[in-house]
């Protein structure tokens, strides 16, 4: 009979161990999964993302990982996968225009940058790392015009001499000037938004249209063994423009909708675009995936929203149901913020049994811990960040992740 795990059997001390420690919990796993999300409890902070830049590192060298994605724009993404693979652009640039969210001012991103394009230097194009974006191009109070991805699908179909169902001239008159898709209005009032007028209803069949072209096509598309890398990222691009187009154009319908429902499709529609994404990165896989705990989490997501209660199912948990072992996620937990307002967790929480382990950084095993904590009545911490931005770990779902990465004292900022 053996004796059930303590609080420290389930943790490994990352300043002892070194992020060595996240390979051998990954070959532990029951399959080798083909994304391993890593998520933030709070966006921006710069010593959790310092600490995802040494654990890609370790993946890529220790564990052949090939690829890094991020909770950022999926098309603005390419700009920055272009970078890391040619080296195309500079790096101001590419920061500047190849990322949403206020990633482009982010110091640790900037250096993963820098370190995947001297590891692709002088490597054969199938060896190289790659980046993406798997958020669709939305922002907090708008969502992006449908103009770029739907004329990028209809110019890529165009070349390659596909018979198309109207003209381009047609397509733009649909699409009018960019700016009455971007009101940001239309984020608090459904009145405003586009996404009920006819021309968007015509736009919606017309897209319904050109998709399935990429199939009906693809003997004459799909790139041979013999294609350029160059026909192969195209092939690619052609793909993330029409689920990009299709799913804008979903969620400006979705903003247009008077319904109480209306804040929770819009959530549910972004997460599934996002799993969409995800779906298509786990091709290159394994990869790295950088997102808020939330959009990864494996259970039905919720949020207290003034008066709304919303519940939708994250990407995390689409992807997982979609590849099951072949998804792992490491959540993240954090102790003390203090330049955000946040003090020690109460000892009550599962940060505050985390944060009574004696080092500043650890990798948990989210199945021992719960062992550990049997019995244990914990409760959810309720101290707040003064940005709001840090959810915390709930104690009754820590078997709905493989292990958590957890920091005690977090000091800085982006």
């Amino acid at each position: 009979m053996h004796a059930a795990p303590s609080v420290a059997d389930a943790a490994r001390d990352l300043d002892v161990e070194g992020v060595a420690a996240v390979t051998r919990f990954v070959r532990s796993l029951p399959a080798r999964p083909r994304l391993l999300g890593l998520g933030e409890a709070m966006h921006d902070e710069r010593p959790v993302h310092e600490l995802r830049n040494e654990i890609f590192r370790e993946l890529v060298e220790r564990e052949g990982f090939r690829a890094f994605a991020i909770e950022s724009d999926c098309v603005a993404g390419l700009l920055v996968d272009e970078y890391v693979r040619t080296g195309e652009g500079s790096l101001d640039e590419v920061m500047r225009a190849g990322f949403s969210h206020g990633f482009w001012d982010r110091e640790a991103t900037r250096d993963l940058l820098r370190w995947m394009r001297a590891y692709n230097e002088g490597r054969p194009g199938g060896e190289r790392l790659r980046f993406f974006g798997f958020d669709a191009p939305l922002e907090m109070m708008s969502a992006a015009s449908p103009r770029h991805t739907l004329v990028g699908l209809y110019d890529y179909l165009s070349a390659a001499g596909v018979p198309l169902p109207c003209s381009r001239d047609t397509l733009e008159r649909l699409l009018g000037p960019d700016e009455r898709w971007t009101d940001q209005a239309a984020a608090m009032d459904p009145s405003r938004s586009v996404g009920n007028s006819p021309d968007v209803a015509e736009l919606r069949l017309l897209a319904d249209d050109l998709v399935p072209l990429l199939t009906t096509h693809a003997p004459h598309l799909i790139p041979a063994t013999s294609g350029t890398d160059r026909e192969r990222a195209e092939w690619e691009r052609a793909h993330l423009y029409a689920r990009t187009a299709t799913g804008l154009l979903r969620y400006h319908a979705g903003m247009a909708d008077p319904s109480p429902q209306r804040v929770a499709r819009l959530l549910g529609l972004r997460d599934a675009m996002m799993a969409d994404n995800l779906e298509a990165v786990a091709r290159h896989g394994p990869a790295l995936v950088f997102a808020h705990n939330r959009h990864l989490q494996r259970e039905i997501s919720r949020w207290r929203l003034a008066d709304l209660d919303l519940e939708w199912w994250s990407a995390g948990a689409i992807i997982a149901a979609r590849l099951g072992t072949g998804y792992a996620f490491l959540a993240s937990g954090l102790g003390a913020v203090r330049h955000q307002g946040l003090g020690d967790p109460d000892p009550g929480t599962v940060e505050g049994v985390l944060a009574a382990l004696p080092g500043q950084r650890y990798l948990v095993d989210s199945r021992m811990l719960a062992s550990a904590l049997e019995g244990a009545k914990l409760t959810q911490r309720t101290d707040t960040a003064d940005n709001y931005g840090y959810f915390p770990l709930d104690p009754d779902q820590l078997g709905a992740t493989d292990g958590i990465i957890f920091v005690k004292d977090v000091a800085g900022g982006p």
